[in-house]
Formats: C-alpha cells, structure tokens, sequence
C-alpha cells in the first residue's frame, strides 16, 4: 500500500503500494463510508460538507532542488482531493516538507521506478527521527484534530465520484508517470496530506488510490527526487479563485 501514516521501514517494507500508514488515532477516527457526491448534503460521509473543494482546475508550481515543477490539480474529476491538497498548499504546509520514501533509480540501492511520496508535516523538523516519518498528518489549526478526507475515485464516463471505497472499474484518473495521487492506510478514508509522484505507469494501484492531478512541466525534476529532498515551496498560480470553503 501507499502509506501515509506509516512508518519509513513499514512503507519499505511494502514497495507494491503508496501506503500511508494510518496512525491508530486516523484508524480510529475515520470510518469505510460510501457515497457518491450527489449525497454530500445528507452527509454520508460525516463532515464531507465542511471539506475544501476545488471547483474546476487549478495550477500549483513546487520548487525542488532549486528547479520549478507544475502540477496540473483536477478538481473536475477529484473536487475534495484537489480541493484538500490546493487548500495546504495555501496553507503553506507543504514549505519545507521533505520527500520520506523514494522508490525508483533514485533509492540505494537503485529499484524499478515506484513513488516518490512526500508530505508528512513532521518532515519540517530535521529532529523528528527517520522511522517517524509517514506516520503524520495535517492538523486543522481549529479544530486540532488531523484532518482526512474521504477516498474519491470517478469511475471513466461516471458523472460522479465514489467515495469511501474501492473500485474495480477504470478510473477517470489513472496512474500514469507524473500523475499525483493521495498517500493513505488501509483505512479507505485516512488520507490527509501526504502524496506521491508516480514515477512510472502504475496501473495495479487505479481503483485504489485517489488520483488528483499530473505533472504538466518539470517530471525531469520529479525524477531525480532522493528521499530527504524537500520542498522549498509550493504556491498555486492559476485557479485559486476555484477553491471554496479553504482556510486561512
């Protein structure tokens, strides 16, 4: 799985999938829910309303190793997932995070190209330990609680996204290099701020796993991510106007 949540050597330890290894406090505060979004005002999943959406596209630009990479986020076909990431972004909670589990040519050893998945808040801190990395989540500075949003995959030719479960349809947003999708647990809702890169077509991860955008421009930066590279910044620079019910 792709773990967001987990830990360096649990996520290694699994390289078949970008697992975020829900802590036990996002196991027990998120619940498998299903709903398609037509259903959000009768709250089916519980708080869904209340989530930052992203009504149409936007464009966010991350600087890496000092080299711009524009990530392409599709609120059209994933609102809430888009909506989540473009709202941290804002935030500024991605500054200075740094990518914890690199899977590719860029691992020691080299492997077959995977992920490289980053995000986790804790990175920021170069004290927090190495095995602790993967296990954090964005906390709502309102609330101080961690948020998570639900899983959200458009099945192809589907007017709207399935939440809370799995699908085995294809995806209107499958996993191709350079796609952008959420890092969770086993917990189909336990995603909150951790992502990942694909780094190659990652077909056995669609149905799976919420895809929310692609890299439009700088994939020869993505590539050459190591594990403890950071984010020097991310800002959105087209389509702000786009997100509703985002913080301050």
């Amino acid at each position: 799985m792709i773990t967001a949540g987990c830990s360096t050597q649990q996520a290694a330890s699994n390289t078949s999938s970008p697992n975020s290894t829900a802590t036990e406090a996002s196991t027990k505060t998120t619940t498998e829910t299903t709903t398609s979004v037509s259903e959000v005002t009768k709250e089916a999943v519980p708080g869904m309303n209340n989530l930052p959406r992203l009504e149409g596209k936007a464009t966010v630009e991350m600087i890496v190793n000092g080299s711009p990479i524009t990530i392409e986020v599709d609120g059209t076909n994933a609102p809430i997932t888009a909506g989540n990431f473009v709202d941290l972004v804002k935030r500024g909670v991605y500054d200075g995070v740094a990518f914890h589990r690199v899977i590719g040519p860029q691992s020691n050893p080299p492997q077959d190209p995977f992920v490289a998945q980053g995000g986790d808040p804790q990175s920021k801190d170069p004290k927090v330990p190495a095995q602790r990395l993967g296990t954090g989540n964005f906390v709502d500075p309102k609330t101080g609680t961690p948020r998570y949003i639900p899983l959200e995959i458009k099945p192809k030719g589907a007017k709207e996204p399935i939440y809370g479960k799995t699908i085995t349809e294809t995806p209107e947003l499958p996993h191709k290099l350079g796609t952008v999708a959420m890092a969770r647990s086993q917990v189909p809702n336990s995603a909150s701020s951790q992502f990942y890169f694909a780094l190659a077509d990652l077909s056995f991860l669609d149905g799976n796993y919420a895809v929310f955008g692609k890299v439009t421009n700088g994939m020869e930066v993505v590539s050459k991510i190591k594990q403890g590279d950071r984010i020097e910044s991310a800002k959105v620079t087209q389509g702000g106007e786009n997100l509703k019910n985002g913080g301050q």
